[in-house]
């Protein structure tokens, strides 16, 4: 257990001499905007920390040189939360980074599996999940605690090898690697108030609508950063939505809405909430935000979603990848509206798996029948001329 500065910056530059550490990191959230970081749990083939990120005058700055270290490889399981913490306290996102979740999709361990389920299925290894809801920031930790947190991250190891070999012997690191340019963009991880709308289900209806929403959504979001609270303590989601269809411009009509508790008009908050709304109505129409546009969908386009959802079903299993990760409901109907649909399904090693054969099946160079047993897929001339009832009775 790592408590001082002198402590960490040795552990890190032990670990710093491998080509890849393991880390996990245990945090709250339930009651602030930004994680609490409570612990770092890192581990080399030879030895493995937990630190103590609430110790006093403990300073991260090994820890974080750590993670900008470009020769060693940063492995973690489901890495978006942790790699959302480095950038919050250091203001960098960790490089080169390893996600074993992500890994093990594309090694055919289904969609999203978790990290008990993929250290048992790897090293027949059980972990104890008594301590997963746990209260990381009370001290002083118990072992058991200790145990579990650090079973986090050697464990990991073995599950690291073997995917990293396993995905060497199918010629599929890239498609990891391509995977991995989007969890260390900056872009993932930056939180703009000014964005904060697009995080909303669009329940209004009109532009005028949407721009009081874009105002209030953006009031929330740094509203809920300065002081540091969960985005629903500030406003519900509810009450945006109302306060959008409403554009109340002054107190009095804030009072009037039915998701506003009494008194609340007569806030700090209140107040600064109708001036939001004011903002919003007084910006130029040529400013708003543009309403989506709802997807149009050709004639026969449910028909060859559902045979795209048969065909990734079945290049999903004949390939050992996870559906999740090939293509999504929504890529499938942006193919199915378009050949050109600019979705990750027809893009990169996406549309040399799956994407190319979309496209085929749509435009009918591609069939999929029952042998039997199961389906397959038949490909041959004549296959995009329709048959109806009568000839194939014939």
């Amino acid at each position: 257990m790592i408590t001082t500065t002198a402590a960490l910056a040795a552990a890190c530059t032990d670990f710093a001499r491998y080509d890849a550490v393991t880390v996990d990191t245990e945090f709250l959230r339930e009651t602030t905007f930004w994680p609490k970081l409570c612990l770092i749990q890192m581990a080399s083939p030879d030895a493995a920390v937990v630190v103590d990120a609430l110790a006093p005058d403990l300073d991260l700055g090994p820890f974080f040189d750590l993670m900008r270290n470009e020769k060693v490889v940063k492995v973690f399981h489901a890495a978006r939360q942790d790699i959302e913490i480095v950038w919050h306290l250091g203001g960098f996102v960790p490089h080169p980074v390893f996600d074993t979740q992500v890994a093990a999709m594309v090694c055919g361990f289904g969609d999203s599996i978790s990290y008990d389920q993929l250290v048992a299925r790897i090293s027949g290894a059980h972990i104890d999940k008594s301590h997963r809801f746990t209260d990381w920031s009370r001290r002083p930790l118990s072992q058991h605690q200790l145990t579990y947190a650090i079973a986090d991250v050697t464990h990991l190891r073995d599950v690291y090898r073997f995917l990293k070999a396993n995905l060497e012997e199918q010629g599929r690191a890239d498609w990891v690697l391509e995977e991995m340019e989007v969890l260390t963009s900056e872009g993932t991880y930056r939180s703009e108030p000014d964005e904060a709308w697009q995080r909303l289900k669009m329940r209004v209806k009109k532009p005028r609508e949407l721009i009081v929403m874009k105002e209030v959504a953006a009031w929330r979001e740094r509203e809920a950063q300065t002081r540091d609270v969960p985005r629903s303590r500030v406003l519900k989601d509810d009450t945006i939505y109302e306060i959008a269809t409403q554009a109340p411009t002054d107190p009095a009509r804030l009072a009037e809405l039915r998701t506003i508790p009494k008194g609340f008009e007569r806030s700090r908050a209140g107040e600064e909430i109708v001036a939001a709304v004011r903002l919003a109505l007084e910006t130029p129409k040529e400013q708003w935000p543009r309403m989506p546009k709802g997807r149009h969908a050709p004639e026969g386009a449910g028909a060859a979603v559902d045979l795209m959802k048969v065909l990734l079903k079945l290049v999903s299993e004949n390939e050992g990848v996870a559906a999740k990760i090939i293509a999504t409901v929504d890529d499938l109907e942006e193919i199915a509206a378009s050949n050109d649909a600019d979705v990750p399904a027809l893009k990169g090693w996406r549309r040399e798996l799956f994407g190319e054969q979309a496209l085929r099946v749509k435009r009918g160079e591609l069939a999929l029948t029952f042998d039997g047993k199961k389906v397959v897929m038949v490909e041959g001339p004549g296959l995009a001329k329709p048959v109806d009832g009568r000839q194939a009775a014939e």
